[in-house]
């Protein structure tokens, strides 16, 4: 008998884990919200503790972006970062499977609602940086009116994302040129376009180095390109997740003056600065462990190579891993 190829192997433990992952996903969807953050910061905990990349990388940059904390203070967002990182994605789960009306019950509050409000016949550009529950941002977006979405297709969990994000009515569009020219077309129709502005872009073109938090960032043009193409306005939107189980309160954030510009860094520099004004409002609850500087300038050190345990990347002192 023929053994199974490579491929098919693949193939098989492919389907294997993508049914796992559903099964997991149903199940914790079935948990209270306020059982699943205490689960996730009980898993932040365990990666807070053990030596990890996540750790280390979160440290990283808040050392890097946050100088003026002192060691501890650096230290101890660092862990509350983790914990919060793990009520991100536990919480998942009751965001994309518990009904519709149940989830967007859970704002409490919407700050700056006034700019959502949408125009007739003009588009609006939503900025949602990956800072609390950018899945219910997503979701009551989309709750508002027309909404496009900017999505990047998954492995693993693919359909059930997409059935989760466009429940609410959005259209997901996928990162390719056929997407964008949806988000265009979405905004020509005087629709509201989603789109997750703060991680590293793929290709070279269409992307430039401006500071965030005064270090270079690799730093998407697709914002200012839509912006300067349809006249849409720009906004931020986040959730914060609120103490105590809570709920979330919703941030609604006009764009820094400039992220339409015709210079590609000033227009690339503003969308970092309007990330940075939604990061300092919670900041325990910002990605902090992705590897945003991962990509440097010509001639600049590596940040997340292996370093020495001690780098002299706060002001005062050094900062251990």
């Amino acid at each position: 008998m023929a053994k199974p190829s490579l491929n098919t192997k693949r193939s098989f433990t492919a389907v294997i884990k993508e049914r796992l992952a559903q099964q997991l996903v149903r199940l914790l969807a079935r948990l209270p919200l306020a059982l699943l953050h205490r689960l996730g910061a009980a898993v932040g905990l365990l990666v807070q503790w053990w030596p990890n990349r996540q750790r280390r990388n979160a440290l990283i940059n808040i050392a890097l972006c946050l100088p003026h904390l002192s060691r501890q203070q650096q230290f101890e967002l660092r862990n509350r970062n983790l914990r919060e990182f793990g009520k991100t994605y536990f919480e998942i789960a009751y965001l994309w499977r518990r009904p519709l009306d149940q989830v967007l019950a859970l704002v409490r509050e919407v700050r700056g609602a006034e700019w959502l409000q949408r125009q007739p016949g003009q588009g609006l550009i939503v900025l949602s940086p990956h800072l609390g529950a950018w899945e219910l941002a997503g979701l009551y977006l989309a709750a508002q009116g027309p909404t496009a979405i900017f999505y990047k297709p998954q492995h693993y969990l693919d359909a059930m994302i997409r059935e989760a994000r466009g429940r609410s009515g959005a259209e997901l569009a996928p990162i390719t040129a056929k997407g964008i020219r949806v988000l265009v077309q979405a905004l020509e129709r005087g629709e509201a376009v989603g789109i997750l502005p703060d991680q590293e872009p793929k290709a070279d073109k269409g992307a430039v180095f401006a500071p965030f938090f005064g270090i270079p960032a690799f730093t998407m043009l697709l914002v200012n390109r839509l912006a300067r193409r349809t006249g849409a306005p720009v906004i931020f939107l986040f959730a914060e997740r609120l103490a105590d189980d809570g709920g979330f309160r919703l941030h609604c954030l006009p764009a820094p003056a400039g992220i339409d510009s015709a210079d590609d860094i000033e227009a690339a520099a503003a969308l970092n600065r309007g990330i940075e004004q939604c990061v300092m409002t919670c900041p325990e609850q910002y990605l902090w462990p992705y590897k945003r500087f991962r990509r440097r300038p010509a001639g600049a050190a590596k940040i997340y190579t292996k370093i020495p345990p001690n780098p002299p990347f706060a002001k005062g002192g050094n900062v251990r891993l």
